[in-house]
């Protein structure tokens, strides 16, 4: 008979999330859940399972309530411990929220990771989801087809979820400047389908003038936009956030990537290579984070100065 899950109070200490690239969590949806924490308390245990060897345990559903309580300085929270170990307790992740909290992209990025990290053939990724290996498939194909900077924007909240699942219809090549031009025009999910269908119906040769045809005719095809056109040349303002966007957007693919899996599973000599760029970046970040901390010391000086 197997066992089931026990549930108990454990401290917040023991709980790791190593799994919590596989989901999305926008400070919203936590911060949102700390009120809620407040409000009402632990509403519902955290799951959480036991890897063979280390004394932690390793969450695989409530990384929201488990941030939330950390932000709150909480040390104990409720865990139901799953009886379960290696590719069945990652899984557990869309079993646990099969037909609500998942998107399609968290379903790709889960069973990209049981694919790709814990080896799995596509019909045995079926057989522990629950899921048919068409279904398999394509989540396969919207993870590893869909542009690793696209995929960054969802995870900083600047593109929804569905919309970049529409955009990975695109041609990778072109799912970029898509992406891009759904964000800064404040496109519908409903507007992003249409010019997504406009530019597939095109030859292959004339999809990327056919993208920038539709992205430049914004208001006449596709209604209101958060911007008129841009100037020609760019004022020293407009720089700084286009370089502020940039670097937003790499920063958060580089977060993605560190959390998709450890530096050791690149192997020994690719593992100590990028363990070089990641301590060399350090400093670098450090002296960004001075500059910006004096950029905005100045600036309300200037407020100040304003209202005297």
């Amino acid at each position: 008979m197997p066992s089931l899950p026990v549930e108990r109070v454990v401290l917040i200490a023991e709980l790791r999330e190593s799994h919590a690239g596989l989901r999305l969590l926008d400070e919203g949806a936590v911060r949102g859940m700390r009120e809620s924490l407040v409000r009402h308390g632990q509403l519902m245990a955290v799951a959480a399972y036991r890897p063979r060897g280390p004394d932690a345990l390793e969450v695989v559903d409530g990384f929201k309530r488990l941030r939330a309580a950390r932000a709150l300085g909480w040390v104990l929270l409720r865990v139901r411990v799953l009886p379960l170990d290696g590719p069945e307790a990652k899984a557990a992740i869309g079993i646990l929220n099969h037909g609500r909290g998942l998107s399609e992209l968290e379903e790709a990025w889960l069973v990209r990771s049981l694919y790709r990290d814990d080896g799995l053939t596509q019909p045995q990724i079926g057989h522990i989801l629950g899921r048919h290996k068409s279904w398999v498939s394509r989540r396969l194909l919207l993870a590893e087809g869909l542009d690793d900077s696209v995929q960054a924007d969802v995870r900083l909240g600047l593109l929804a979820a569905s919309t970049a699942a529409m955009v990975a219809r695109l041609p990778r090549c072109n799912q970029l400047a898509a992406a891009e031009g759904v964000i800064k025009r404040g496109l519908t999910k409903y507007q992003a389908e249409r010019l997504v269908t406009e530019v597939l119906a095109r030859p292959a040769e004339e999809r990327e003038a056919a993208l920038d045809d539709a992205l430049a005719c914004e208001l006449r095809c596709f209604g209101p936009t958060r911007g008129k056109t841009r100037p020609a040349e760019r004022t020293a303002a407009q720089w700084l956030m286009a370089d502020v966007a940039t670097l937003t957007r790499i920063c958060a693919r580089l977060q993605a990537r560190l959390l998709e899996r450890p530096l050791m599973a690149l192997g020994e000599p690719a593992a100590r290579l990028a363990a070089g760029g990641l301590a060399g970046l350090g400093p670098v970040l450090t002296a960004l984070g001075r500059a910006i901390e004096r950029a905005l010391a100045g600036d309300h000086h200037v407020e100040d100065s304003c209202r005297a």
